[in-house]
C-alpha cells in the first residue's frame, strides 16, 4: 500500500497521541479527567500496532475520542 498525502500510520500516531490528549482535556468538565489520566498512562504503542493506517488525522482523533467515550461508558 502506498502512502497517500493525508494518511497517517502508527508511527505518527504514537507521535500526535498527547496533543489528541490535549483537546480532549482542554473540551470536557473537570470531573471526566480521571478518564482523561487513564489514557495518559496508556502507552499508544499499545493501542495500534505497527501495521495500522488512518486515512486522515481526523480518524485517528476520531479514534482516541472513542477510546476515551469508551471509558466514559465502561466498556
Amino acid at each position: 500500500m502506498t502512502k497517500r498525502l493525508f494518511d497517517m500510520d502508527a508511527f505518527e500516531f504514537v507521535i500526535n497521541y498527547p496533543k489528541y490528549l490535549k483537546e480532549i482535556e482542554m473540551v470536557i468538565k473537570p470531573e471526566l479527567f480521571p478518564i482523561l489520566e487513564e489514557l495518559k498512562n496508556t502507552d499508544p504503542h499499545d493501542l495500534v500496532s505497527p501495521d495500522v493506517w488512518f486515512v486522515s488525522e481526523t480518524q485517528a482523533r476520531g479514534y482516541v475520542w472513542s477510546l476515551f467515550l469508551n471509558k466514559r461508558k465502561g466498556k
